[in-house]
């Protein structure tokens, strides 16, 4: 059996050191002491001095390496100095090189994830910022005309008032949505997971946003009929909230006169892939990466004539990601948009 490096070093040096002075002391005494003495002598000497070389090599060779592994520890003040203890210090450079490349590979990585949380942290407070500033000062902006004397008029001032509770129901809609998006992220919302019939699900929502689309005389439809119900594992007021999110998104950017179709496919027994398609004005796919990204709009000016907190589609992301599914978008520039979520199936018996 092959030694490992380390005591093969030291195994080595043993050697050197035990022939070396087990040679120069049979020469001191090689006149002096009988032949069987002589023999005797050397075998235990060379023996005993080989012994406490290998283990004051060793011990002092990893010692000696041990200690300066330690202090790159203390010195990197991202490397944990407890971690060394947990694991044994060797003097075989191949393996202490693999153990620092690894630390580093690790402590690299971490770093990249924060470097990413930060950039992410700084762009989200900015959006949010963004995104409260302008209703707040729409509203101030009118209660302040109201002030200034508007108030006396009365046709102004109803008007005034109506535009200003626009601006705080904007207001509550971003605080809501960022505290959805909150409870999401830290797993503190309870998901109240059941047996669902989508096609009644479905169905509720058409009923619900029936008079938002009519104004743009866009139907909102199954993509076929269906007769038996189509059963899935979820929580039905949060999967209500992504139906109407996605419906929502495809009534404002659906063209005039268009069509939203709603499609249950079976992937196999066990999954369910819910789509909401339309034809309206699309997306480009350089865009699709980051369309559930919160505060992301394509078209920033348009989105925000068209009102929201622009957080659906994150909420729509992490509410499907909750149910441990994942959400999809297909799409090409004015020939329409198809987002997509796979649920689990739950067999009638």
């Amino acid at each position: 059996m092959k030694f490992k490096k380390t005591y093969n070093f030291a195994f080595w040096s043993s050697m050197y050191i035990s022939t070396l002075a087990t040679f120069v002391l049979l020469l001191l005494y090689y006149l002096t002491i009988s032949h069987t003495i002589k023999y005797l002598f050397f075998v235990g000497f060379y023996g005993l001095l080989f012994v406490f070389s290998f283990v004051i090599i060793q011990y002092r060779v990893e010692r000696f390496i041990y200690l300066r592994v330690k202090k790159i520890y203390e010195d990197v003040s991202l490397f944990d100095v407890s971690d060394i203890y947990h694991t044994t210090v060797t003097s075989n450079m191949e393996s202490l090189s693999r153990e620092v490349k690894k630390f580093a590979e690790n402590k690299r990585q971490q770093i990249e994830v924060l470097n990413e949380r930060e950039s992410y942290r700084r762009d989200f407070l900015g959006n949010v910022s963004h995104e409260l500033k302008t209703p707040l000062f729409t509203v101030q902006g009118f209660i302040l005309t109201l002030l200034d004397g508007a108030i006396d008029d009365e046709t102004i001032r109803e008007k005034y008032l109506q535009r200003a509770n626009k601006g705080v129901e904007r207001l509550i809609a971003i605080v809501k949505d960022l505290d959805m998006i909150s409870k999401l992220e830290s797993s503190d919302l309870h998901l109240n997971i059941k047996p669902i019939n989508m096609v009644v699900l479905v169905q509720d929502v058409f009923d619900l946003l029936e008079m938002k689309a009519k104004k743009k005389s866009i139907v909102l439809r199954f993509d076929q009929i269906y007769d038996a119900p189509v059963m899935v594992y979820g929580d039905v007021e949060r999967l209500e909230q992504v139906l109407i999110n996605l419906l929502v998104n495809s009534i404002k950017y659906g063209k005039m006169g268009g069509t939203t179709l709603v499609s249950l496919v079976d992937i196999d027994s066990k999954k369910l892939r819910i789509s909401v398609s339309d034809n309206g004005e699309g997306i480009q796919k350089e865009f699709h990466g980051r369309l559930f990204e919160r505060f992301y709009r394509v078209d920033q000016s348009r989105s925000r004539e068209q009102g929201g907190s622009g957080l659906g589609l994150s909420i729509v992301k992490h509410i499907v990601e909750a149910h441990g599914e994942h959400i999809q978008v297909k799409s090409e520039l004015h020939r329409g948009s198809e987002f997509s979520f796979t649920l689990k199936r739950h067999e009638i018996v």
